[in-house]
């Protein structure tokens, strides 16, 4: 037990006290995208069903429920402390679940509730993975970010992992839809985390000297807004995602037309969504274990958050030359390893220079709204860049130089993030 210890205390560079509190984060970070990727090849599939052409008012229609959401999170957090609100968002979240499972059962209107069904999952799936992570800025200073960030992230891979292989297997002797109730009670894990969490930050030095954590975080329901036009660092990451979202949202409109156009049984593309999953989860697991910690320490976090752009560049030019299936999914699954093990824990670490209203509502409108935003618009421009006729090669050479932008943005918040840490004082 002492040799399993230390070979993690060296891997990893724990300090005192800070391993009981690692592994309840990745257990936390584990579960939640484990419930995730239970119900995440459903929905793609759903988006296939649905049309392909319907897409853009779908994704329109996920950012309305996002706007809609956004104001009452504002409302939640200013009235309860994190160790009341952050249970109520994930309880919130299992009742939707439950809610979902009875209409499949009983076969409500199927049409309208797939549909509705990928709206709630786009919702779910941010709105949980950003408080996890304004939950990780919270307790965690900026010295601990760096060097623990990247093994939480671990947790969230190897549950992205569990969640295919669960559904794999469970799926048909279970039924596809009870497999919301396993993700249902996946959910219940993350609640109980919170609690044993909060108990390991009282005893932190940094909760002595600051208890504000236990009341709430105060402020008004649109607090989110206004903290982020008021403040051009938030601005710059706003930006970060919204160009992120753009080029994910291109290269998942030329994954779902080029995997129609080469499967036409809903089964086969169901499973090829899976696989995928399966490869960037393993992928990322490999990263995060053997190369995050060496890549954020050799080239510092403003390359490191340059670096999945600048090589995304390189995947829409191959994509430009040659749109089919075999180039979109190396592309699609570096990309998305890269994002996961590299490029979101880096992006989290913008944050942990922040104060605790920005942290959760400034956070939150970014990951939500801003993000959600971004994957609107960005969809109806793809659907008009096809209307008139431009082929998903010619759309790939589009999105190069937008790469470009995006390596030159991260970059310069990358810079700029080392600049308040190295202040010593938080970013006003």
């Amino acid at each position: 037990m002492k040799t399993i210890r230390a070979l993690i205390d060296r891997s990893i560079d724990l300090r005192a006290g800070e391993l009981p509190a690692l592994i309840i984060s990745f257990s936390y970070f584990f579960s939640l995208l484990c419930a995730y990727y239970i119900i995440r090849p459903l929905r793609d599939e759903m988006g296939i069903l649905g049309g392909i052409k319907n897409l853009p008012w779908v994704f329109t229609g996920t950012f309305l429920v996002i706007l809609a959401m956004v104001p009452v999170y504002g409302w939640v957090s200013s009235r309860y402390p994190r160790r009341q609100f952050l249970p109520l968002v994930y309880s919130f979240f299992i009742l939707n679940l439950l809610t979902f499972y009875a209409l499949f059962h009983f076969q409500i209107s199927p049409a309208h509730v797939a549909q509705s069904f990928f709206i709630w999952v786009s919702v779910f799936n941010l709105f949980v993975v950003s408080v996890f992570w304004s939950f990780m800025n919270d307790i965690y200073d900026k010295e601990q970010a760096k060097r623990l960030f990247g093994s939480i992230a671990a947790g969230g891979t190897l549950g992205a992992l569990a969640g295919p292989i669960l559904t794999t297997w469970l799926a048909q002797p279970v039924g596809t839809h009870n497999m919301l109730l396993i993700s249902a009670v996946l959910l219940l894990i993350p609640i109980a985390c919170i609690k044993k969490l909060t108990h390991w930050f009282k005893q932190q030095p940094q909760s002595q000297l600051d208890d504000s954590y236990q009341n709430p975080i105060g402020g008004h329901w649109l607090a989110g807004f206004t903290l982020v036009i008021r403040s051009p660092y938030l601005m710059g990451i706003g930006l970060l995602i919204l160009l992120f979202s753009t080029l994910s949202t291109f290269l998942y409109f030329q994954q779902a037309s080029i995997i129609q156009d080469t499967f036409s049984n809903s089964a086969e593309r169901t499973s090829v969504f899976a696989m995928i999953d399966l490869a960037v989860n393993s992928l990322t697991i490999l990263i995060q274990i053997f190369l995050t910690g060496r890549i954020v320490r050799a080239l510092g976090l403003a390359w490191t958050l340059a670096l999945i752009p600048l090589l995304l560049i390189v995947g829409f030019i191959m994509l430009s030359v040659s749109p089919v299936i075999a180039v979109l999914i190396v592309v699609q699954v570096l990309r998305r390893a890269g994002n996961y093990a590299i490029m979101r824990p880096a992006r989290e670490m913008l944050y942990v220079v922040l104060k605790r209203e920005e942290k959760y509502k400034a956070k939150n409108f970014i990951d939500t709204v801003v993000y959600r935003g971004g994957d609107a618009v960005s969809a109806w421009i793809y659907d008009g860049m096809r209307g008139i006729g431009l082929s998903l090669g010619q759309i790939a050479l589009i999105a190069a130089p937008i790469a470009g932008i995006w390596a030159l943005v991260a970059y310069r918040l990358g810079i700029k993030r080392e600049q308040i840490a190295a202040k010593g004082k938080r970013h006003e």
